[in-house]
C-alpha cells in the first residue's frame, strides 16, 4: 500500500519592517514607527492622525510634527478711519462688515504660510467691537508622512490698525498735486467732454487721478506724480488729435542737495471740429488732400479727422499734426442745423456709387424745411451722401448755408456757383424725440469738481447735471446748468440714434427703468397719434452691461442690486 502524499503550499509570512526610531520590527504603516516610539517621541496635540492601526494608541492622538508652524498666530489688519474700508492686499480697499465673508476673505489673505496646507473651515469668534481685535478659528490638514494626515485646530488674532486709504489721503491734504492735465476745447458745447468723460471710464484711465475739476471750457485731471499724468497725454493722443504743451513750476529748491520741489502743468487741445460738422478747407489744405472740394462734411473723429465731399463721396483723413500746422475753425456745428423733411430721393446713377462699404450712397434728393422761420412750401434739390439711409417722409438734420452768414474766409472765398443751398448731415427721430419715454439704461459718471486749478471749497458736480442749491446758483449759473443739461440730453440722443457711436461707449442697466417708464407713460401727452419710426435703432437690454459699483449681496450671498426693487443680477 503505498503512501499518500500531500502537497504543502508555502505559508504565508508577514512582511516586516524596522522602526525608524528603535529598529524593532514591526508591521509596515505610514509613520514606519512602532507604538512605544509614537507614545514617547511625539507631543500631545489637538489633533487627528488618520494611520492603519489608530486603535493602538491612547486618545488624545500623538503628533510630533507642528503642522502650523509657519502660520503667524497673531497679525493685523488695515482699516481707513474715513471710509471704513480694509485693505485687501495687495493695494485693494473693500468696504466690510464685522464678521463677515468679505473680511474673513481679507484675513485669511494676510496669513503667510497658509498655502502649504489644506484649509478645511474658518470663522469668526465674537469679540467686542471696540476692542479692534478680530479672533479667527482656522482647521488645517497636511500630509507629513506617507499616508499620514493631521488635522489640527487653532486660533488667530487679528490686530485692527488705523490708517488712511489713498482716496482719504488725497482728500484730507490740501494741494498736493504734482501734475496737472489741462483738457481744453474751444467749442460751444460739451458734447466731446461726456465722450471723452465715457472712453476714459471704459479704459479706467482715470484710476491715478487724485481729482478732477470742472472748468468753463474744459477738465483738469490732478495727478500724484508726473508720470501719471504722461499716461493720460498719450492716452489722450491716441483717441483724439490734440496737442500738448507742458509747463514747470519752481516750488521749492535745496541748493545742498540740488534737489528741485516742481509742478508740471500740460495744457491739451482737443481740435474744434465735432463730429457732423460743416468744414470749409483752405484751399491749400484741399488741395493737398487730393484735391478734394474744400465743403465737407466730418463724419467722424478719432486719432485723426474723417471727412467726406458729400457731392461726390470723396474721403480724406487729416492727422493733427497736419491740422495744428494750419489750423482752421468749422464752418458750422450740428447744433446750428436745421430739420427737413425728405419728400424724393434716389441714386445718382445705376449702379449706385458707394463709399466705406456702402455706409454711404450718393443720392439726389428733395428737401423741404420743416417749422422755422422758412416756410414749408419751399422746396431744395441738393445731393447728399446719405442715401443709403434716407427714404421719402424721414427727417433729417442739414444746413441752408444759402441764407446763412459765416465769419469763414475760406467760405468767403469760394465760387458761390460751387456751394449747394442745403447740405444734409444726419438722419434724426423726431417722433421718438417727442415722446418722454423712459430710458432703460444709463451711464457712468466721473465724480468732478467746480474750480481750476485749487482744490480747496470746490463743489462734486457732473458736468453740471446734479442741480446745485438754488440759494447758491445765480442767473449765469442756472444758465448754465441748463445749457448743460441740453447737452447732456443732446449727447443721450446721439447714443441712441448712432449705432456707431454706441459701439464705442458701455452702457449700463438701469434699476430704477420701470419706475421711471411707469412716470413717463402718466406724464406723456404729447406723442399721443405718433408713431415711432419703424428704422429707429433701440437698444438691445442684452447689450447693456450690470452696474457693478451698485452691486451688493443679501443674507444668502446673492448679488442684488442696491436701490432696486429686489431684483437679482
Amino acid at each position: 500500500m503505498s503512501a499518500g502524499i500531500a502537497y504543502v503550499g508555502p505559508s504565508a509570512q508577514t512582511a516586516y519592517v524596522l522602526c525608524a526610531d528603535c529598529g524593532t520590527p514591526i508591521e509596515p504603516n505610514g509613520a514606519n514607527l512602532c507604538v512605544n516610539c509614537l507614545r514617547n517621541s511625539y507631543v500631545p496635540v489637538r489633533a487627528r492622525l488618520c494611520f492603519p492601526h489608530a486603535d493602538e494608541l491612547d486618545s488624545p492622538l500623538l503628533n510630533r510634527v507642528d503642522i502650523t508652524e509657519g502660520i503667524p498666530k497673531q497679525t493685523s489688519v488695515n482699516w481707513c478711519r474715513g471710509c471704513n474700508r480694509y485693505l485687501s492686499p495687495p493695494s485693494m480697499w473693500t468696504m466690510c462688515e464685522l464678521e463677515s465673508r468679505e473680511l474673513l476673505a481679507i484675513c485669511l489673505r494676510k496669513l503667510k504660510g497658509l498655502s502649504k496646507v489644506r484649509l478645511i473651515d474658518a470663522g469668526f469668534i465674537w469679540t467686542e467691537p471696540h476692542s479692534k481685535r478680530l479672533r479667527v478659528k482656522l482647521t488645517i490638514q497636511k500630509e507629513v508622512f506617507s499616508s499620514t494626515i493631521l488635522q489640527q485646530i487653532f486660533e488667530v488674532e487679528y490686530v485692527i490698525q488705523g490708517a488712511q486709504c489713498p482716496e482719504c489721503t488725497r482728500l484730507a491734504a490740501k494741494n498736493t498735486w504734482r501734475a496737472l492735465v489741462q483738457v481744453r476745447q474751444k467749442v460751444d458745447h460739451k458734447r466731446t467732454f461726456l465722450y471723452l468723460e465715457q472712453l476714459i471710464l471704459k479704459h479706467n484711465a482715470d484710476r491715478d487721478t487724485i481729482s478732477v475739476a470742472e472748468v468753463k471750457d474744459g477738465l483738469n485731471f490732478f495727478f500724484a506724480s508726473k508720470q501719471h499724468a504722461l499716461k493720460m497725454v498719450d492716452f489722450l493722443t491716441a483717441i483724439a488729435p490734440v496737442r500738448a504743451k507742458n509747463s514747470e513750476q519752481l516750488i521749492s529748491m535745496d541748493q545742498q542737495n540740488a534737489t528741485t520741489n516742481t509742478k508740471q502743468t500740460y495744457a491739451v487741445e482737443i481740435v474744434p471740429i465735432c463730429k457732423d460738422d460743416v468744414v470749409c478747407l483752405p484751399t491749400k489744405v484741399a488741395r493737398s488732400l487730393s484735391n478734394i472740394a474744400q465743403l465737407t462734411v466730418c463724419h467722424r473723429v478719432g486719432n485723426q479727422i474723417y471727412l467726406i465731399d458729400p457731392l461726390t463721396l470723396n474721403l480724406a483723413d487729416i492727422s493733427a499734426n497736419v491740422y495744428w500746422r494750419a489750423p482752421f475753425p468749422p464752418l458750422a456745428d450740428i447744433t446750428q442745423a436745421i430739420e427737413f423733411i425728405v419728400l424724393d430721393i434716389e441714386p445718382t446713377s445705376h449702379p449706385p456709387k458707394t463709399a466705406k462699404g456702402g455706409r454711404f450712397l450718393l443720392a439726389d434728393a428733395q428737401v423741404s424745411p420743416v417749422g422755422g422761420s422758412m416756410s414749408s412750401d419751399v422746396i431744395f434739390h441738393t445731393r447728399t451722401h446719405l442715401g443709403a439711409v434716407l427714404k421719402p417722409g424721414d427727417t433729417v438734420l442739414g444746413f441752408y448755408l444759402s441764407n446763412s452768414n459765416f465769419n469763414n474766409d475760406a467760405f468767403d472765398q469760394m465760387d458761390p456757383s460751387r456751394v449747394p443751398e442745403v447740405v444734409l448731415v444726419r438722419k434724426t427721430y423726431p417722433n421718438r424725440r417727442k415722446k418722454s419715454k423712459a430710458r432703460t439704461w444709463k451711464l457712468r459718471s466721473i465724480v468732478k469738481h467746480a474750480g481750476g486749478e485749487s482744490l480747496e471749497n470746490a463743489e462734486t458736480i457732473g458736468f453740471g447735471r446734479e442741480r446745485m442749491d438754488a440759494k447758491q446758483k445765480s442767473r449765469g449759473a442756472a444758465g448754465d446748468q441748463n445749457k448743460a443739461e441740453a447737452d447732456y440730453e443732446r449727447f443721450l440722443r446721439d447714443i441712441e440714434e448712432d449705432e456707431e457711436l454706441r459701439s464705442t461707449l458701455q452702457l449700463f442697466k438701469d434699476p430704477n427703468a420701470q419706475q421711471k417708464q411707469e412716470n413717463a407713460m402718466v406724464e406723456d401727452t404729447d406723442g399721443e397719434g405718433d408713431d415711432d419710426e419703424d428704422d429707429f435703432p433701440e437698444i438691445d437690454v442684452d447689450d447693456l452691461l450690470e452696474d457693478m459699483e451698485n452691486l451688493g449681496l443679501d443674507q444668502d450671498g446673492d448679488a442684488v442690486i442696491e436701490g432696486g426693487e429686489g431684483e437679482q443680477a
